[in-house]
């Protein structure tokens, strides 16, 4: 796709990658980018296998199909890693996004393979720390925007924290938590990205 960027998400049931990727798609989308946000419908069920996608792109977008040769992958948890196969047609200059506290070494042996980006962001302490449970999607969220660049970061934390504002307006406590994660997150995968580049 010129222009764009197609990205895939791997999460369970109940995780929140879904509303991740809708998440992505509208604040892409108030910065003025054309976007698709939608999963992919299979058994519902609390902790079953669950894909979702976007397609953000500056200009219209005339695909309507799923997701096959993604430019990003967003792996929510990591246990997926063992039973599906995450990285299939996911493009070498791409990246692929995990949620462990593992390290990329630790990870490698079970991405088939894969020559291209890999990214390890410990979501599960994040979120703990700030939410006080275990919401990956949140920093996952961040760990996306920051990796693909698919807006500025400013752009992306004032978009977020309106929609929260707006999505948890008599919950004031759960806008800082989430926030918190948003940018703990964001800041970590730059941190790695500065010591890849450094090493």
């Amino acid at each position: 796709m010129k222009n764009g960027m197609e990205i895939r998400w791997h999460g369970r049931g109940g995780q929140g990658a879904k509303t991740a990727a809708l998440l992505l798609a509208d604040v892409a989308f108030k910065t003025g980018q054309n976007v698709q946000g939608f999963p992919e419908y299979g058994p519902e069920r609390m902790g079953a296998p669950i894909t979702a996608y976007n397609r953000i792109s500056r200009d219209k977008i005339r695909v309507h199909s799923n997701i096959y040769t993604p430019d990003f992958v967003v792996v929510v948890d990591e246990t997926l890693l063992y039973s599906v196969d995450v990285t299939a047609g996911l493009k070498r200059n791409g990246a692929i996004i995990i949620n462990t506290a593992k390290s990329k070494e630790e990870v490698l042996p079970y991405l088939k393979g894969y020559k291209g980006k890999v990214i390890t962001v410990d979501a599960r302490s994040i979120s703990e720390e700030t939410l006080g449970k275990n919401f990956p999607n949140t920093p996952m969220l961040a760990a996306a925007v920051a990796v693909s660049g698919v807006m500025e970061k400013h752009e992306f934390i004032n978009e977020m924290k309106a929609s929260f504002q707006h999505k948890f307006a008599k919950k004031p406590e759960v806008i800082e938590g989430n926030m918190k994660a948003l940018e703990m997150a964001y800041d970590a995968v730059e941190a790695a990205e500065a010591m890849s580049l450094s090493a």
